[in-house]
């Protein structure tokens, strides 16, 4: 038996961080919109009979090999901490297989890689251990509680939908849970003003979100108020993209651009001060921070006019411009 699975990551275009729960009730509930993205993370599992467990990150350049499953549990080299949480919650009983694992996106790269690479681990294993989930709901709040586990810091779950859906995903957070909307992509300008540019900085996102986490149960104000205003600007997000009012995005962008700063300082850094600024020089309307910010990628929306004008502007000052367009729901 040999399964491959590949997920999509995501570009968040509103409401990041409101997806924290329970920062989305302090505020009267939340929608947080992103878009998946052709940057994947693949899994692939191999039956092998000899008993033994392989476990190949191509990222973190290390290959394992072990005589059982309690051993590979064992091995305490912490480069193994998100494969061993994933064996342990499945205890795959085959007599032995090989794991490998990677992702197309830079580290810290802000779009969700390890969030989709969870997902990716999560459907491989279900068709391997030949286990189902209920639905979209059921997967990911088993994925966001291994990779608390994991990180042991407060997680979002905004980042596994587009993961497990593609497509425009429109998710509403309040008292009963959540609520997933998926939106074509096709007809969408989207790939048309969508630069995503990586500043070659890795992001912190526990970090910024503890702060944040901090803040909001101390009742701190300027944190709750800005917290509102990213609610507000990713409500006017989601009624823009469905009434197709594209228009209007670069507008909401600078807006949220200047909530989350506001928000907590560390979400931009110098290398994203310079790449906003730069940008809109060189044409760019508008940039939307990727994640918890304070480096990772950028979006950076453009005219259609202007997108190569600012590509090489970027790539000039030493940022990576990526090639990735919007993902289409997934059959």
């Amino acid at each position: 038996m040999k399964i491959h699975v590949k997920s999509p990551t995501r570009v968040d275009l509103a409401g990041g961080t409101l997806d924290l729960w329970p920062l989305y009730l302090f505020v009267g509930g939340a929608a947080t919109v992103n878009v998946a993205i052709d940057i994947y993370t693949h899994v692939i599992i191999e039956s092998l009979s000899d008993g033994q467990i392989i476990l190949d990150s191509k990222d973190l350049e290390v290959t394992k090999s072990y005589r059982s499953l309690e051993e590979a549990l064992k091995d305490p080299d912490p480069r193994m901490i998100l494969l061993q949480a994933q064996l342990r919650y499945w205890r795959p009983h085959h007599s032995g297989f090989h794991l490998t694992t990677k992702s197309e996106s830079p580290v810290g790269g802000g779009l969700g890689g390890s969030s989709s690479l969870t997902i990716s681990l999560m459907k491989a294993f279900a068709q391997f251990c030949e286990r189902s989930f209920r639905n979209n709901h059921d997967l990911v709040h088993i994925a966001h509680n291994i990779e608390a586990e994991i990180l042991n810091t407060p997680t979002g779950t905004q980042d596994y939908y587009p993961a497990i859906s593609g497509g425009i995903n429109i998710l509403k957070y309040d008292t009963h849970g959540i609520s997933q909307q998926v939106l074509e992509v096709e007809n969408s300008p989207l790939a048309r003003h969508f630069l995503l540019v990586y500043t070659g900085k890795a992001h912190h996102s526990g970090l910024n979100n503890f702060e944040v986490m901090k803040g909001a149960v101390e009742k701190d104000q300027k944190t709750l108020q800005a917290l509102r205003d990213i609610r507000d600007i990713a409500i006017r997000t989601e009624k823009a993209i469905l009434h197709s009012e594209w228009t209007r995005l670069p507008g909401l962008f600078r807006d949220e651009y200047e909530a989350r700063v506001r928000l907590a300082p560390a979400f931009c850094s110098p290398e994203i001060q310079k790449l906003h600024e730069l940008s809109l020089q060189n044409g760019a309307e508008a940039v939307k921070i990727c994640g918890a910010g304070g480096g990772g990628c950028v979006l950076v929306w453009t005219p259609e006019n202007s997108r190569k004008g600012v590509a090489e502007a970027c790539q000039k000052a030493g940022y990576q411009v990526l090639a990735t367009r919007p993902v289409n729901p997934l059959m």
